[in-house]
């Protein structure tokens, strides 16, 4: 028989997982749906499905898409290869759905990759592995010995878990000749086994029977269940209670307290005495009963005993018996519907979060889903979702109680890096009940800033010499991302001409330091740009100008340029002499002292003064021209050589200086220095006497050559009468207006002016000038030399009027006609020049002379002088 029933079942699992194939393919069609049905009591590992076919996934794309189940209990599970769903729980329909004529269980599966989200419903077929069973091991029934045949004394019902066919009931009693069986057919389906006599007791002859009744169910095997039946045979007691009605009905809410009263039932007897006695008690009714509901055995009142809940279960329906004093029984049904209360708040459940999301993912991304629930009914378990918060999201319903979030607008993290909000579920219940959870969404950081610098432009300030690697200044950028993506770097990314070997730069602080010591003469300023980069993919990067002023000091001592300064302890190089007439008077120039500084501001302003003189009080340099001039007038007593030894500083920090060694020769003409220079000549080194022997006889030799040049134009001029550009020897008297003393000067000579009169040896009429006068002309034109610097042009005057400016040394002289030769001094070539003045005075007819003042003023000069 045993064997029978394990054969019976697995054909009854075949034929379900069978079902469960077809359902699955039925539910195909369904896109958020998906529909499976199976067998009850199926093993650990059973097949219930292809839930990835269904959902239309490859088996390729199941890694990537992190199929998953979600749900309160979890009955079935879902392989990672193959995505087929199996049974991982033992599924018994008795226990998970109690009587409910249908019996399923939800879940929702989860995709990734996109985040979705579908329905999976599998349906428990019920399987008979349930036996009928009665509440009693053995039914007592007391029968008077009067009761006529035909009578009839219901029995106990058998009860069988299962549900549809395999609930249905028939019974069966062993045989007896006294006994037979009968069922009555209640209104709802149920059937009722009464015992019916057939023919009378007696109690004398046989006062007990022992009867089996057996319930047998509809299902596939067939499973059975007995209870005994004994008989006594009593006295006479010949009216059983009867109640009221057949079936009680009521309505009460959930949650009512305990003892609270739900009904009252109500048996009469006819009898008299204990016979007419009645009591009540629930007849055979599940466990579950007898714990929510208590039946007074006297008043017939049903009392509540434990918690309604409505969510567990609205109806209950149940038996009670009724029973006199004789033992005669009677059998009505109460059945008790549970309204709903609005006694349970929604439960909210995040199947998933995509937590961090990127900041620049589209508007309508999906970062969560969300399943509500709530286990009222009608309007208590209709529900609704909001979200409370600032943030840039959304919640929008989904089939099947469930919701998702998804962003409403552009994240951006540097503004909020993560998103608090509260979902709020709330149904629709009076009063309302509500339930709330936080969710967090934190914002991953995308490259989508590039770096700012604090400023667009930075000056640094360097003092010149700086030391190699010396930091100029710190330059700053700041990236509003995060991580690698707001982690900066600097470089270098071009500058100025030549600027870039000078600097360089940190990558990770922005630190500019020098490369080099820096020279504010030859470089005063550059300016080089700096990348920021930061390190995302693709990085993005700025640029800020680094402008860097070299700061000055006073690195150079100033460098004479007139006269140039002689090497300590021996004087490699001849130094400069000048002469000066003995009849100078104080203020008379000597010679300018010239020097320059490389350095700028303070650092190269300049002051003279005299540090050593054979005489002080004769001589004086200015502080700031540099100019040597007679203290006072020189006397006869005064030394004929005089050496100066003038220093120059600047005004820097400390003060650097230069000397310089002039030697002054006191005398009235060239001849009468000679003797001293030679003196001086024959004490110095031998390689300055050579040097200065040489520059001497060079100058004779242009001399000599000059001179014959001049005494060939002059013959020439005799012949064949002056021509334009000697005007000045015409026969009449006329004065030669312009600049007697030109601005410029070549560097490191001091500039002197040369007054050259010449007597054309007939007399002019006082008082007669020459038409258009011509222009001074410098000696070197005159000998056919070329000058140091062009001259400035001169002034004009016009026939027959007197010179424009009177203060130049331009007057008409009785005796001949002065010329102007400028430009020249007494060093170097100058010596050679003055001889050839000397060797021109010996002609008669030209009178020349030679000093700072104007010859042409004096009268009464005589041809032939010096």
């Amino acid at each position: 028989m045993a064997g029978r029933q394990r054969q019976s079942r697995r054909r009854a699992g075949g034929r379900a997982l069978l079902a469960a194939f077809v359902l699955g393919l039925c539910c195909r069609a369904a896109p958020e749906r998906i529909r499976y049905a199976i067998a009850e009591e199926l093993g650990r590992g059973s097949l219930v499905g292809p839930l990835a076919r269904d959902l239309g996934l490859s088996p390729a794309e199941l890694p990537a898409r992190k199929l998953r189940l979600s749900a309160e209990k979890q009955y079935f599970s879902v392989s990672e290869e193959s995505g087929n769903l199996y049974v991982s729980e033992r599924l018994d329909r008795e226990e998970m759905c109690g009587e409910s004529a249908s019996c399923s269980v939800s879940f929702e599966a989860l995709m990734q990759n996109p985040l979705n989200v579908f329905h999976v419903e599998v349906a428990i077929q019920d399987v008979n592995d349930n036996s009928p069973t009665f509440s009693k091991a053995a039914l007592d029934i007391e029968i008077a010995e009067l009761t006529t045949p035909d009578a009839r004394f219901p029995l106990e019902m058998a009860r069988d878990a299962d549900v549809g066919s395999n609930s249905l009931l028939t019974y069966q009693l062993s045989s007896n000749p006294s006994f037979t069986l009968a069922v009555k057919e209640s209104p709802d389906g149920s059937k009722q086994p009464e015992l019916v006599l057939e023919r009378a007791l007696d109690r004398e002859k046989q006062s007990s029977f022992q009867l089996v009744l057996t319930a047998v169910d509809g299902g596939e095997p067939v499973r059975s269940g007995t209870v005994q039946v004994r008989v006594n045979v009593t006295d006479a007691n010949d009216n059983a209670p009867v109640f009221s009605k057949s079936t009680y009905e009521t309505r009460v809410r959930e949650n009512l307290p305990a003892g609270s009263l739900v009904l009252r039932v109500r048996a009469t007897d006819a009898d008299a005495g204990t016979n007419g006695q009645v009591s009540y008690s629930f007849g055979n009714v599940p466990d579950g009963v007898r714990a929510l509901f208590s039946v007074g055995s006297d008043s017939g009142e049903v009392r509540t005993v434990g918690p309604l809940d409505f969510e567990e279960k609205s109806k209950y329906s149940f038996g009670l018996e009724a029973r006199d004093g004789g033992g005669l029984t009677a059998h009505c049904k109460v059945q008790i519907d549970i309204t709903d209360e609005n006694d349970n708040a929604p439960e909210i459940t995040m199947l998933s979060v995509s937590s961090p999301v990127a900041e620049d993912a589209p508007a309508g991304t999906v970062v969560a889903l969300v399943k509500v629930r709530d286990r009222d009914s009608g309007e208590n378990g209709q529900v609704s979702c909001e979200l409370l918060g600032e943030a840039p999201l959304s919640i929008v319903s989904s089939p099947g109680g469930s919701y998702k979030v998804v962003t409403s607008s552009a994240l951006d993290r540097e503004q909020a890096a993560e998103h608090r909000v509260t979902v709020v579920a709330r149904d629709r219940g009076s009063p309302a009940l509500s339930s709330r959870t936080a969710l967090v969404l934190e914002v991953s950081d995308v490259n989508d800033n590039a770096p700012v610098f604090e400023e667009a432009a930075y000056s640094a300030y360097v003092a010149e010499n700086n030391a190699a690697g010396a930091p100029v200044v710190r330059v700053r950028a700041r990236d509003a991302d995060a991580g690698a993506n707001g982690r900066v770097s600097y470089w270098l990314a071009g500058g100025s001409a030549g600027a870039a070997p000078y600097v360089s730069v940190e990558a990770r602080s922005g630190a500019v330091y020098a490369q080099r010591s820096f020279d504010y003469e030859q470089c005063r300023e550059f300016a080089v740009a700096v990348r920021a980069q930061d390190g995302g993919s693709p990085a993005r990067s700025s640029t800020a100008t680094v402008r860097v002023f070299v700061l000055d000091r006073n690195d150079n001592a100033p460098r004479m340029l007139w006269p140039a300064a002689g090497a300590a302890g021996a004087e490699s190089v001849p130094a400069a002499f000048e002469v000066v007439p003995r009849s100078a008077e104080a203020g008379y120039l000597v010679a300018k002292v010239v020097a320059v500084d490389a350095d700028a501001g303070r650092n190269a302003w300049l002051s003279y003064e005299l540090v050593q003189a054979a005489e002080p009080a004769l001589f004086r340099v200015g502080l700031h021209s540099g100019e040597v001039r007679t203290a006072r007038a020189v006397s006869e007593r005064d030394a004929a050589k005089q050496r100066l030894v003038a220093v120059v500083k600047d005004h820097g920090q400390p003060a650097l200086s230069a000397t310089a060694t002039l030697h002054v020769v006191l005398a009235e003409s060239l001849q009468e220095a000679l003797p001293e220079l030679s003196e001086r000549a024959a004490g110095a080194d031998s390689p300055a006497e050579l040097q200065f022997y040489l520059v001497l006889a060079l100058a004779l030799l242009s001399a000599l050559f000059l001179l014959s040049v001049a005494l060939a134009v002059l013959a020439r001029v005799r012949r064949a009468g002056p021509p334009a550009v000697l005007r000045c020897l015409g026969a009449q008297r006329f004065s030669v207006a312009g600049a007697a003393f030109p601005a410029d000067f070549c560097e490191g000579t001091l500039p002197y002016s040369y007054n050259l009169c010449v007597a054309p040896g007939r007399a002019v009429a006082d008082g007669a000038w020459l038409p258009p006068p011509l222009p001074s002309l410098p000696a070197e034109e005159l000998l056919g030399g070329e000058p140091c610097a062009k001259p400035s042009p001169s002034s004009s005057a016009g026939a027959g009027e007197p010179p424009a400016h009177p203060d130049a040394p331009q007057q008409a002289v009785r005796n001949g006609t002065c010329c102007l030769i400028s430009s020249y001094s007494l060093s170097g070539e100058a010596l050679a020049f003055q001889l050839v003045l000397e060797e021109m005075a010996q002609f008669p007819q030209w009178v020349v002379w030679v000093g700072s003042a104007d010859p042409c003023a004096r009268e009464g000069m005589k041809e032939g002088t010096v």
